[in-house]
């Protein structure tokens, strides 16, 4: 098996990471650092930021990953800045700025690992959608990386993510989600550059 830490406080994250990784011959391992977040334009960047930091605390093979929401009528707001805005507006001030607008929007995910060798390698996926008219389903910590599943509503899909059994939004989330995500990406960068067990 090859550990793998990752530096992140969410739970849900490390639970979506083990769900794709542990098949392949990875122990994933939460490392809940304090990581001092600066917010750059891009989700890579802040990724990148991250896992240098996570590095340095742990010396240990680790990844971390920034998300943004980005709505496109709103020039991409508010991107990088979405725990800001859920955190003073909040999901109901995202309605509301959604009924001023387009409806359509995307999550952004950038993966970012660093083992010591080289430079840290980042990995992106999008996922696209819509915003609902109001927020439908639940926030479950457990397996949802963010409040804005309630009003979520991916390309192919007519329900919120919030909306979506756990077993429901893990199919979805290991087999409808567009391809290649992250950790996809991920394990074929490491098949390829390091050595699997």
């Amino acid at each position: 098996m090859i550990e793998l830490y990752y530096a992140t406080t969410r739970p849900a994250k490390v639970y979506s990471l083990q769900r794709r990784l542990v098949p392949l011959g990875f122990t994933v391992v939460q490392a809940a650092l304090g990581i001092p977040e600066p917010r750059f334009s891009g989700v890579e960047d802040t990724a990148v930021h991250k896992v240098l930091y996570a590095y340095n605390e742990l010396q240990q093979p680790v990844v971390a990953n920034d998300s943004g929401f980005f709505m496109h009528d709103l020039r991409g707001f508010p991107g990088t800045f979405v725990n800001y805005a859920l955190s003073t507006v909040d999901v109901p001030g995202i309605l509301r700025l959604a009924d001023l607008t387009d409806r359509t929007c995307m999550f952004r995910h950038a993966l970012a690992f660093h083992d010591g060798q080289g430079a840290p390698v980042v990995f992106v996926d999008e996922v696209a959608g819509t915003i609902a008219p109001a927020e439908r389903g639940v926030y479950d910590k457990t397996y949802h990386w963010s409040a804005l599943v309630k009003i979520f509503i991916p390309n192919g899909l007519n329900q919120t993510l919030g909306e979506l059994d756990e077993a429901t939004y893990a199919d979805w989330s290991s087999n409808q989600r567009p391809k290649p995500t992250c950790a996809e990406q991920f394990v074929a960068w490491y098949q390829q550059h390091r050595t699997m067990p």
